[in-house]
């Protein structure tokens, strides 16, 4: 075999490693399937949506240009990251497994029940305390502290998608 052939069937073995290691698993017992993301490409997503803030929140919206809404923050901040979401803040959560809040690390989603509404909302964390959401209409996307009593009081969970710190 030449080494053109060689180097040809290396790629196609890491493709197709990559694949796998990227393809979404499903939980014993759990309907949904939980996505698999790595520490560093959580970190990355929650790089991604700090750098959103300022944005305006816009229902349905998707994209810096035409701005956000919560989920879709969330989304357009993971895509970024190279990994693809469901659009929903129902979804998103369903694809995550919980985590306790005072184990959350940078691209953690944290839930948030507002209307009376359960997971409602939905937001990332960056850091010290902070998250970034795209708050409601009117607003824009900005940094809020998780502690602060408003958040404190509304906030129903924490997820993370499956780590595969690789």
């Amino acid at each position: 075999m030449t080494l053109k052939g060689i180097k040809g069937l290396w790629i196609a073995a890491l493709a197709s490693f990559a694949s796998i290691a990227a393809a979404p698993a499903c939980a014993e017992g759990d309907a949904a399937a939980r996505i698999e993301v790595g520490f560093a490409t959580a970190y990355r997503a929650s790089t991604f949506a700090a750098q959103m803030v300022g944005r305006p929140y816009r229902t349905g919206g998707a994209a810096p240009a035409s701005g956000f809404d919560c989920s879709g923050l969330v989304q357009f901040s993971f895509r970024q990251a190279g990994v693809i979401l469901p659009r929903s803040a129902a979804e998103q959560r369903q694809a995550a497994a919980r985590v306790r809040v005072s184990h959350l690390r940078h691209g953690d989603l944290l839930f948030f029940d507002l209307q009376g509404k359960r997971n409602s909302h939905v937001g990332i964390y960056v850091g010290d305390g902070q998250f970034v959401h795209a708050p409601s209409t009117g607003k824009r996307v900005r940094k809020d502290r998780v502690d602060s009593p408003f958040w404190r009081k509304h906030l129903s969970e924490a997820r993370r998608f499956d780590a595969l710190d690789v």
